[in-house]
């Protein structure tokens, strides 16, 4: 397996003073120790990156190892085929990561507050900023960035990182 050094993990891996990934319009973006509030935060931030990062990485590569790139234009025809047990493979272990996603979802649910869950949600999964955050629901930025705070909080207690 060859280790290309532009994958997302590969930037996020060799940069180890920030979190690299890649906002909703395909640009770059690096969060810095200073884009935390402590160098804990940024620290466990950073190593749940690089670990999912990899962790993509590895499903990537299993993915392309079972494909080939005339799978990927249904205009061209096919000269191999993706085994049925690679397809079946596959789709099983999306299927048990959005289990996993739904079930983790459900128990930070219960654990955050509705205001909690809504913000740290918009900030983390639709990579949105704490200031369009605030201005979208007509308050402080500060305000904001303290309830997702408190929310990661939250979390770290009840999801210690094992």
């Amino acid at each position: 397996m060859v280790f290309d050094r532009k994958t997302l993990y590969a930037l996020n891996k060799l940069d180890p003073d920030a979190i690299v990934y890649m906002d909703a319009d395909g640009r770059l973006v690096r969060l810095t120790r200073n884009d935390f509030a402590t160098e804990d935060e940024f620290l466990a931030w950073k190593s749940w990156s690089d670990e999912n990062f990899h962790d993509e990485e590895k499903r990537d590569h299993i993915y392309a190892n079972h494909t080939n790139p005339f799978m990927e234009n249904p205009d061209k025809p096919s000269l191999v085929a993706a085994s049925s047990e690679a397809v079946v493979v596959r789709r099983s272990e999306q299927e048990e990561q959005a289990r996993r996603f739904a079930e983790l979802r459900s128990l930070m649910r219960d654990k955050l507050t509705e205001r909690q869950f809504r913000r740290l949600w918009l900030y983390c999964a639709e990579d949105m900023t704490e200031q369009e955050i605030a201005d979208m629901e007509g308050v402080g930025q500060q305000r904001v960035s303290n309830s997702i705070k408190a929310a990661l909080k939250k979390i770290r207690k009840f999801f210690p990182e094992g």
